[in-house]
């Protein structure tokens, strides 16, 4: 079980790392790992990711009280609360702005499409909790009811939130989801997008309960609706008849 000095390191790296790779700015996100005595360890208010050292890392309880630290924690820790008290398997929580991910939360645009089977494997899908105001009740109450059944979420107009049983888990799944809406959006410029169908994503959740060690357990989606697949087409098919009489009737009407 990993020491507290080693886990303040292991939040300072990480740290370092989210920043280094553009998902966050200024004094954004917050990190955040559960101690094994059940205590939190988390980023200080208001610092540089960039910059920050495992010295000014903050102990806080399960309820938010400040145990030792020279700082207060961060002002979102509240939302780290939440999921450790919901899910008892996570042990670290990053909060962050990556720039494709974050464009989906502003746009109001989920990413729940089964687009890439790696994705589906790692997460699932990742649906968008409505706007609630940061470090806020109104933050938790939103994103309370998705975060048994998803490991990573986007909040509206806000940004991005994962968690995993260890910080390495959780940044490699704020990785994923950032990598995920860059892919997104290139099908979106490419004009296509091309869907895996019910049965692939059945068969992708089967996967995903024997990687992470859940077989025997219910391997079909908590949400039906989450990955969206490949359903009946919207494409129209057009003779070149067709197509030059809908032409000159349209033609026709505009005069």
């Amino acid at each position: 079980m990993a020491s507290e000095d080693k886990l303040s390191h292991e939040i300072e790296k990480f740290c370092h790392l989210t920043y280094g790779r553009g998902y966050l700015a200024s004094t954004d996100g917050n990190l955040s790992v559960r101690l094994p005595d059940g205590n939190i360890m988390c980023t200080p208010t208001r610092c540089n990711k960039g910059l920050v050292r495992a010295g000014e890392m903050v102990v806080i309880d399960a309820r938010g009280g400040k145990i030792r630290g020279e700082r207060k924690a961060s002002s979102e820790i509240a939302m780290h609360l939440l999921i450790y008290e919901m899910r008892p398997d996570i042990h670290a929580v990053v909060h962050a702005h990556p720039p494709c991910g974050t464009a989906y939360a502003a746009a109001g645009i989920p990413l729940n499409k089964a687009l890439i089977s790696e994705v589906v494997l790692a997460l699932g899908c990742i649906p968008l909790t409505q706007y609630g105001t940061p470090g806020t009740p109104e933050l938790t109450d939103q994103l309370r009811p998705f975060i048994k059944n998803y490991d990573a979420l986007l909040m509206a107009n806000h940004g991005v939130v994962t968690y995993g049983a260890d910080i390495e888990d959780a940044f490699n799944r704020m990785d994923t989801v950032e990598h995920f809406a860059k892919i997104s959006i290139y099908t979106k410029i490419l004009g296509r997008e091309r869907l895996l169908s019910p049965e692939d994503v059945g068969k992708l959740f089967v996967q995903r309960q024997k990687y992470y060690g859940l077989e025997g357990s219910d391997a079909k989606p908590k949400d039906p609706m989450c990955p969206l697949t490949d359903g009946p087409s919207e494409t129209i098919s057009l003779t070149r008849s067709e197509l030059i009489d809908l032409i000159e009737r349209v033609v026709v009407n505009l005069k």
